[in-house]
């Protein structure tokens, strides 16, 4: 099943190719809220429910597939040189002057993945890169323009898995599902220094259409491209899922909820998955206008948004005394 939130049509859910309005739904927060509340699972919630009319997704206009109903009870994060592949190109933009130590810290950081990122079961792994985004203030609805601040050096796209999850009453994180996401970016800013990574993170995204409710595939695979005047600028599949992963689901989550301010009952998470497929290690400047198209065909919809780019700012931002 899939799940969807239609602009005119409310709550949508998916199940084959037919989608159908569901019945008696605020939201999907409302949704989940009542799921956990009831100790089953969404399908259940839905079937409960009913479902009404059929609604196209192909012509659909999509707000966020779920959001929080205070912005600021929305975390969007993320853990970075979690996939294979994704080591070459962080280590090409983080590579140190020549005569510095063999491994630089990101090749580090992807080695202990490798090494110890696919615990057993129930056990510990070691922990990724980990970053945080903002709160549902920079969460972006599919289709809408993903602005880059005014003192950005680039804006540039990041085609993602994301597991969205609620926070239950007892403190316990509930998946809700999987979306695909674009955990935008400025990757200048961040090869000026990798210690300014913190800084070139602190951006809109933007996830859905569709949640996928269930498990992840192993092997999702998708593409990536950028649209430049109605026509195709760069394009290029991207791997995700565990088999192309360093490391598990599982040991991605625990280091993200081990934390007990993300253990917050009825905050929202949306939580960034890494990637390795990127259109600046290809070389590719983005300019204002561009659209940015992620699919992949186990998420339904692709996910599309414009790059806009905030006027320059002037100065510094000053603040006044009390």
């Amino acid at each position: 099943m899939h799940l969807s939130t239609v602009k005119g049509a409310g709550v949508v859910a998916r199940t084959g190719a037919e989608a159908r309005r569901v019945q008696r739904t605020a939201s999907v927060y409302e949704l989940a809220t009542a799921a956990i509340a009831a100790g089953h699972g969404l399908a259940e919630e839905v079937a409960r429910r009913g479902l009404g009319d059929v609604v196209d997704l192909t012509r659909a206009t999509f707000e966020l597939p779920v959001s929080h109903p205070d912005p600021a009870h929305l975390h969007l994060t993320g853990t970075g040189l979690t996939h294979l592949g994704s080591a070459s190109a962080r280590d090409a933009m983080h590579a140190k002057l020549e005569g510095a130590e063999t491994l630089t810290d990101s090749m580090k950081m992807f080695r202990m993945g490798l090494e110890a990122g696919r615990p057993a079961k129930g056990e510990v792994g070691a922990q990724p890169e980990w970053f945080y985004k903002g709160n549902g203030h920079a969460a972006v609805a599919p289709g809408a323009a993903l602005e880059a601040p005014g003192f950005a050096e680039d804006g540039g796209e990041e085609p993602e898995v994301a597991g969205v999850y609620l926070i239950g009453p007892n403190g316990a994180p509930y998946r809700i599902g999987w979306a695909l996401g674009n955990e935008f970016s400025d990757h200048v800013t961040e090869r000026v220094n990798y210690l300014w990574l913190a800084h070139s993170k602190l951006r809109v995204a933007s996830y859905g259409p569709e949640i996928l409710v269930g498990d992840l595939p192993n092997d999702v695979r998708g593409t990536s491209r950028i649209l430049r005047g109605g026509k195709t600028l760069w394009e290029k599949p991207f791997l995700s899922g565990e088999a192309n992963m360093s490391h598990t689901l599982a040991n991605l989550e625990h280091h993200h909820f081990k934390y007990g301010i993300f253990c917050q009952p009825g905050d929202l998470h949306v939580h960034f998955f890494g990637t390795a497929t990127l259109s600046y290690a290809d070389g590719i400047k983005t300019e204002p206008g561009d659209v940015f198209e992620i699919e992949a065909p186990a998420f339904g919809q692709p996910l599309r948004n414009p790059l806009s780019f905030a006027p320059k700012t002037e100065g510094a931002t000053s603040v006044l005394p009390l």
